[in-house]
């Protein structure tokens, strides 16, 4: 139980770190927008620490088969520390963040082709945007997709070539996936195969979507501005994390649906092997 409790709390803490890094790293940070990033961070972190205190799932999937959940949340703590040294080095430069933002600007400027993620990302932009705020959210959106593209390949790696998640033992289904009810809607290799290829599908479609959304809206209501940097960061990393977290899911889903179906041909293998006797 006390090991359980200190995981929860060091997850808990690791949260809240994750909400707070933008308020903590940029310079000249309102106060009303500290205390929100401060009220956030704690509500996040109890959140966390309840879900992992405790011995029955409630919504967090794949919570007993690491490292998933530390790949993901990796990735996006990356994403939110780099984008928000680099938005530090406009107005306090270092040695580090300008190396941060070279490569960055590197980055974003070889995948800002023609109909890429990226390029529809910049595009989303109003006419009106000053070319300070372009070549930044070229760099942010080119370094956060490429540190999407770094997460999937290392968790299909994982699923692929080292066979998770079945090198850690038993898989419970229940405890994994609290949101899947294995008694609803048919067979539950179909459900879970015909779920993976939905996240699959969305997860590769939704960087392009999202950019065509919010411009095709921008008439109707007012656009998000980026102007300021803690919208910028948040916009960025959610706009690369939220696909890549559903390829990923999609990928696990595949892998579990797999996994069963393995399970039922050794059984009805087994099943149909006749009975010897020396």
């Amino acid at each position: 139980m006390i090991g359980r409790m200190t995981g929860a709390a060091a997850r808990g803490l690791f949260v809240a770190l994750l909400v707070l890094l933008p308020a903590l790293v940029l310079p000249g940070v309102a106060a009303d927008s500290t205390q929100i990033s401060v009220l956030v961070a704690l509500l996040a972190a109890f959140l966390t620490f309840v879900e992992y205190n405790s011995n029955f799932p409630s919504i967090m999937e794949f919570r007993d088969a690491p490292p998933f959940n530390r790949l993901r949340f990796a990735s996006l703590f990356v994403t939110v520390l780099l984008l928000s040294m680099i938005l530090r080095g406009a107005t306090e430069p270092t040695l580090l963040t300008g190396a941060l933002t070279s490569v960055g600007t590197i980055i974003g400027n070889a995948v800002d082709f023609p109909y890429s993620p990226v390029r529809l990302v910049v595009l989303m932009l109003p006419e009106s945007a000053n070319p300070e705020l372009v070549a930044s959210v070229r760099t942010s959106a080119g370094l956060a997709y490429l540190i999407s593209l770094v997460a999937m390949t290392a968790f299909l790696i994982l699923v692929r070539v080292m066979n998770w998640p079945a090198r850690k033992g038993i898989f419970n289904v229940w405890v994994n996936l609290p949101l899947f009810d294995p008694t609803v809607g048919g067979d539950v290799v179909y459900r879970l195969q015909r779920d993976a290829r939905v996240n699959i599908a969305l997860g590769f479609l939704l960087p392009f979507i999202i950019p065509a959304l919010v411009k095709a809206a921008s008439d109707l209501i007012d656009p998000i501005t980026l102007q300021n940097p803690q919208t910028l960061i948040w916009t960025i990393s959610a706009w690369a994390f939220l696909p890549a977290s559903m390829i990923m899911r999609g990928l696990a889903m595949g892998k579990v649906a797999d996994m069963i179906e393995d399970k039922r041909r050794r059984t009805y293998a087994d099943a149909d092997t006749p009975f010897q006797t020396a």
